[in-house]
């Protein structure tokens, strides 16, 4: 991860996932087309690595995508005042079982207050049926320093 002139790790969102993103992000599969402060939109190639042992994809992996999608969203809104947005919570609701295939995440800030803020972020399959839906409620807070 790097960090700005002030020490702070440097969470800006791009087309491409945010540098600090981790591990864990990356692998889920998250490829983001466009970003903006109150939008937020990109796809995953789902397959047998995101399955459970019953053969299809697992809840987590949406989840993980709503709360990656509307964080680096939030951010992307805060960056100017040198904020980060963190999760408070992060209700998800799964609609459609899918074993594989494209799906497009969509997010899109609700509510952009100075303390905090509200993301939906809806997931489509190739059809655009829903296959989950969530709310995001961040905190913008400053980032902590960098060792």
């Amino acid at each position: 991860m790097t960090a700005d002139t002030e020490g702070r790790p440097s969470l800006r969102a791009t087309p491409e996932m945010p540098e600090g993103s981790g591990a864990f992000v990356r692998e889920a599969g998250l490829e983001i087309q466009e970003v903006t402060p109150t939008r937020l939109v990109g796809t995953i190639t789902l397959d047998a690595r995101h399955h459970t042992p019953w053969g299809i994809v697992h809840g987590g992996v949406y989840a993980t995508a709503i709360e990656s999608a509307a964080s680096i969203g939030a951010c992307h809104a805060v960056e100017d005042r040198k904020l980060v947005a963190v999760g408070l919570t992060n209700t998800t609701n799964f609609v459609r079982p899918m074993t594989s295939g494209i799906v497009t995440v969509e997010a899109r800030a609700l509510n952009q207050g100075r303390q905090q803020q509200l993301w939906a972020v809806s997931i489509t399959d190739s059809a655009g049926r829903l296959v989950a839906h969530g709310d995001v409620r961040l905190q913008n807070i400053a980032p902590a320093a960098v060792d």
